[in-house]
């Protein structure tokens, strides 16, 4: 059992507290949603393993944010890890940085921009 944004995450049932399926789709709408203080475009793809299983990518573009559950073939940057791992650094408590140290996440790609991932997720709490 895991926490996300105060909705508590099974992961055996792959459901939210509420009901909601956990599967990657719904995974990635308490991540990324809405708008971003970015204003550079940025395109990531992220490879969820494990539980939840799955992939989708976040598109920056023109201070928009979109979410699409496919891969996307020029993206600046791939990240790999599990759904925990991604709560963990969209709550705050894991820095990607350290994420990546500790062999967490994986990333592939321009790792300039890979490196932007922690100031658009810390734009998203605002």
């Amino acid at each position: 059992m895991i926490f996300y944004l105060g909705k508590r995450y099974d992961r055996r049932s792959k459901k939210f507290e509420d009901g909601r399926e956990g599967g990657c789709y719904d995974i990635r709408r308490y991540v990324f949603k809405g708008k971003s203080d970015i204003h550079e475009h940025l395109a990531y793809q992220f490879n969820i393993t494990g539980e939840a299983e799955g992939i989708f990518y976040v598109e920056v573009k023109e201070g928009t944010l979109y979410v699409e559950p496919y891969e996307y073939f020029d993206r600046d940057a791939m990240f790999t890890c599990s759904a925990e791992t991604l709560f963990k650094i969209a709550e705050g408590k894991t820095d990607p940085v350290l994420a990546f140290t500790l062999g967490k996440l994986k990333v592939e790609g321009n790792i300039d921009k890979a490196l932007r991932l922690k100031e658009l997720i810390d734009s998203k709490k605002r």
